[in-house]
Formats: C-alpha cells, structure tokens, sequence
C-alpha cells in the first residue's frame, strides 16, 4: 500500500507578500533579466556567511533595472545593491528586500574612446578592468588589480589599495537615482572621501569613464601588477574574509591596535582573527554570520578596554544598521 503523500503546510502571510510582489515584478522584466525568490547570497560573497534574499534580481538592461526600482518602490520594498560581495557581511537570517546585482555580462563593458580614456560599465570586474587595460597598454589602474570587487561596488566605497584609490582615476560617472533617473556627473561634482561617495549613497552607479594615469607598455603594466599582488598575498590572509572589518582611526592603524590588544587568532566557532593581518576576520569554513558578529563585538569591546578607541567597522552589515547588533 502506498503510503500517502505529506501534507504541505500553506505558505504564511510573509512568504505569500514575497511571492505576490515577485509575480508583479515579472512581466516587467526582459526575457534576459533573471528573478528569484529566497536566492542564497553566501555564495555571493567574499566571506561566505549568511542567508538569503527575499527577492534577487539580475537585471539586463537600462528598462530592467528601472522597472525593478518602479516595482519595488510601488510594493514598498526596499533595495539593496549587490556588486561582487567583497566588503559586507550578511547576517543569517537573509535579507528582506530586493536584492539586484548588475551581474548580467550587459554591464560589463570595457570600451576604450581613443583619447586615452576608457568606458567601464559598473559590472565589470576590477581583475578584469585592469587586464583588459593592461593590453591595451593604459597604466595607472595596477593598484585596483587584487581588489575583489567591481566598478560599481569600487565607485560606491571610493576603493583603495596600494596607496591609490577608485576616484583618482574617475572622470565621469552615470547614474540612476533610485526613481529611475539617469544623470552623468563629472567627478568635480562629485562628494568623495575615505571609503565613500555621497552621490552613490542613494543611486546606482551604471558607467565610468577614467582615465589613467599613464600611457605604458603592456609589459611594464603587467610587471607591475604582479608586483602588487605578491605584496597584497605575502601581507594579507589567503581565507575567505570581508576584506577589512574595521576603519583605521584617524593617524592609527586598526589592524595594529587589534594586534597590540592581543586578539590574533581569537575565533568565534569557525570564525577568526587572521593571523597574518589582524584587521581580516577570515571564514576557516563553517562560520556563520552570527559567529562574524559576536567576533567583531569581541574584537570591538577589547580593543576599547585594551586602547581606549571604539572602532568603527568599514564592512557593510548587508540589509542592517551595525548600530543596531553591536
């Protein structure tokens, strides 16, 4: 006798909200754009902790991407930028909102203009931004070549590595605002600092055009690049991490007070304080993001106790107020 099949339970209120504002969003989108529900992003990120959005879009065009920001603001849902994951931490229990990665290979564009500029699109990867530059002999992009992000996550966060930084070589970004607009700014319009750029903090960046500093044979380039990525291996841990969890306070070093409080290797389950670089919490293979968070107030408290500072974490809290957990 065939034993009866399970009852499935009916879906709650929340998931059945999620489910009806995915079917809004659908027939908006080009055959090419992709939409899911409950996406994991784990396995977006460069720390690989974390769960899953409630809504995940991958949009393929200038019109998908409006529409995506049309609908969400129509149901009242909240946005949030995804680009390759490297600086943020997503907390366990997921994110309630819509989630949109310009992942699609639309966004990826590297055009050079002929005039010694370049014409990026936001999805482009900085590893291959810096190839693609190399062989075309422009210089001046080397130091971006280990950052493990894109051009629109490095626009956002004003990226830096190798004493160098994504807005030197930024002449002009477009945009759209999150009601859909697209403007172009100049980078003289534009209000940048350490690790921020006010005009992306409620837009999306869509293209960029730089210029590099050099024009360079594509050899002395490369050469180059291979020189920073052995000094960034030989300095910084090689496991999954979020890059730097905590800003330098102002004429100090974060990674050197976190050291000098004795807090190398201290591990929060399979989360840990690298100890080639005492600013990296670094994913030994199992940690959760609850884990990540109890570490980083671990780490917070005794660096207080120990220093007298309160660090201040540069990591983004994906969909979350750091104020909030700390």
């Amino acid at each position: 006798m065939t034993a009866p099949a399970p009852v499935q339970a009916a879906p709650g209120p929340v998931t059945r909200r999620w489910d009806e504002v995915a079917a809004a969003l659908r027939p908006s989108l080009s055959p090419a754009a992709k939409l899911t529900r409950e996406e994991s992003l784990a396995g977006k990120t460069t720390m690989r902790v974390g769960g899953a959005a409630r809504l995940y879009a991958e949009p393929a065009s200038v019109a998908d991407l409006q529409a995506l920001l049309a609908g969400a603001k129509s149901h009242g849902v909240a946005v949030l930028m995804l680009g390759r994951g490297s600086n943020l931490i997503v907390p366990d229990e997921g994110v309630d909102g819509l989630v949109i990665s310009l992942a699609h290979e639309a966004w990826a564009g590297f055009e050079p203009t002929g005039d010694g500029r370049v014409r990026v699109g936001a999805g482009l990867r900085l590893k291959n931004l810096c190839g693609l530059a190399a062989k075309a002999g422009l210089g001046g992009f080397e130091f971006l070549e280990g950052i493990p992000g894109n051009v629109g996550g490095a626009l956002r966060m004003n990226a830096g590595a190798m004493g160098g930084w994504m807005f030197d070589v930024v002449e002009e970004v477009r945009l759209m605002t999150m009601d859909g607009a697209v403007r172009n700014l100049p980078r003289a319009a534009m209000h940048v600092d350490y690790r921020h750029c006010a005009e992306l903090h409620d837009a999306i960046a869509l293209v960029a055009v730089l210029r590099p500093a050099t024009q360079a044979d594509a050899a002395a380039v490369k050469s180059q690049m291979e020189a920073y990525s052995r000094k960034r291996h030989e300095s910084q841990p090689r496991e999954p991490s979020a890059g730097c969890i905590f800003k330098n306070p102002p004429g100090q070093s974060a990674g050197r007070l976190i050291d000098e409080s004795g807090l190398k290797g201290e591990r929060v389950g399979d989360a840990e304080v690298s100890p080639t670089h005492a600013n990296f919490i670094v994913n030994l293979g199992r940690a959760t993001g609850g884990d990540v968070l109890e570490l980083v107030r671990r780490v917070r408290a005794r660096v207080k106790q120990v220093k007298g500072v309160d660090l201040e974490p540069e990591a983004l809290l994906y969909g979350k107020n750091w104020k909030d957990v700390l």
